[in-house]
């Protein structure tokens, strides 16, 4: 079995749809189940006309209705297919205007709605074409999650459920297009995953079905050696181990949801990375063991938008227990931490501000002398083979000074296949290119 995920650049018009439908025909060996994503840009659509509404707004359901029903028009699909999707749209539009309220639960409700009304659009395209398929929602295959809206996960056992269910509900010689994204609690409610994450959708699917494979369609060549937006000239990178792409994924590969491996490195499910406008192209294939001859540096990510924070205090030294009173006001702030780097009287560590930072700043002030500075980014250069090669640092720290790009601080993992370092947001694209040019030529 094949499980195949197409996300919204994939899916984003009928030429690209009809694209994917070629691609699937040309693995019904396989037997490939289809993980979907919104068209490219309705999920976008979904969350503004929320936040509009809730802004005291007008509740304008129109630009999302009118780009559905685009590619709608443009598939051949019946002009009415969607309409009560519309309609519920519209209702709970107008329930966010009158309450100007819209809370993290009812931004999962509407933003699951671009996957739902994808999944069907596509699944009647791909039967008209003489390929049976069906849709269906994943939480209706068994896909239950816990209620972190805008960051859930799934419930263990969610495997067993997902397998039964499927047995159960997708007939023989159907092809599955199923939501990705999205997920339902117990109590009934609709989940999302986080932002791109049918991804992660994809490969928790495989795991539960004991898939030979997972495949990732995407708008490029597979994982590169940076991002190619900054770096035209990046390269393929043709395989990678788990561990290298997590960590890509982690700090801003532009390619793989940060979540996206667990799943398949639990089951030991390969992924591989693919261009839905290239089909020929063999993509990148990540592994458990990655490339027999996998190179010194793999790739290059970087991750913006971070803040900095630094707690200076002298009750630091010798004092069991600082970092964990640190780290819990940190925790109970519900603010990750990417990277750190402490001395005898200091603590360092980036994290990105999403509205819970000034609350902690303000509790962090009682063990010691704090400051932020925003607008920063983490760069991380990622190889297995990073700690069997001498002079890897000095190449880096070479280009960067090459680049008149100063460094604030620097981490290297006790598993030594990345070395990070955060520089200012405005040394981005001098950083990426002097480094890309020192390490891959």
């Amino acid at each position: 079995m094949l499980v195949m995920k197409f996300g919204g650049s994939s899916v984003a018009d009928a030429r690209q749809i009809h694209k994917a439908f070629e691609i699937v025909r040309g693995r019904l060996a396989r037997r490939p189940v289809v993980v979907s994503s919104a068209h490219k840009g309705v999920t976008d659509l979904l969350i503004n006309a929320a936040k509009k509404a809730a802004a005291g707004g007008a509740a304008d359901a129109s630009p999302i209705v009118e780009r559905q029903r685009k590619v709608l028009a443009d598939l051949g699909c019946d002009a009415r297919m969607l309409d009560g999707y519309f309609r519920e749209i519209e209702d709970l539009l107008r329930g966010i205007a009158l309450l100007r309220e819209a809370s993290p639960r009812v931004m999962d409700l509407i933003s699951s709605f671009g996957e739902r009304m994808s999944v069907r659009a596509i699944a009647d395209y791909f039967t008209r074409q003489g390929l049976p398929a069906r849709a269906y929602d994943v939480y209706d295959l068994g896909f239950t999650t816990d209620d972190r809206f805008g960051a859930a996960r799934p419930v263990a056992g969610y495997e067993r459920a997902v397998a039964e269910r499927f047995a159960a509900e997708v007939p023989p010689g159907v092809v599955p297009i199923i939501t990705g994204f999205v997920g339902k609690t117990t109590a009934g409610e609709i989940t999302t995953v986080g932002r791109n994450g049918s991804d992660f959708t994809a490969t928790c699917v495989a795991a539960a079905l004991s898939a030979d494979e997972c495949e990732i369609w995407t708008d490029t060549d597979g994982v590169m050696t940076a991002d190619p937006s900054v770096i035209p000239e990046a390269r393929t990178i043709p395989a990678m181990s788990f561990a290298e792409a997590s960590e890509l994924a982690y700090y801003g590969g532009r390619v793989l949801h940060p979540s996206t491996l667990l799943p398949a490195v639990e089951r030991k499910i390969p992924v591989r990375v693919l261009n839905t406008n290239r089909p020929d192209h063999p993509g990148t294939v990540i592994t458990e063991e990655g490339a027999a001859d996998a190179p010194p540096i793999t790739s290059i990510a970087y991750k913006e938008r971070q803040t900095v924070l630094t707690i200076e205090s002298p009750r630091m030294l010798g004092q069991p227990g600082f970092l964990a009173r640190i780290f819990d006001v940190l925790g109970r702030s519900s603010i990750d931490v990417d990277m750190i780097s402490t001395s005898e009287v200091s603590v360092s560590m980036t994290c990105q501000d999403r509205g819970g930072l000034r609350a902690a700043l303000a509790e962090l002030e009682r063990h010691g002398h704090v400051t932020a500075l925003a607008e920063k980014t983490i760069v991380c250069v990622v190889g297995q083979n990073l700690r069997r090669t001498r002079g890897v640092a000095a190449r880096v720290f070479g280009a960067l000074d090459e680049a008149k790009v100063n460094v604030e601080m620097i981490s290297q993992g006790a598993n030594q296949i990345n070395l990070s370092f955060l520089i200012a947001d405005a040394d981005i694209a001098p950083a990426i290119r002097s480094l890309h040019r020192a390490l891959f030529g």
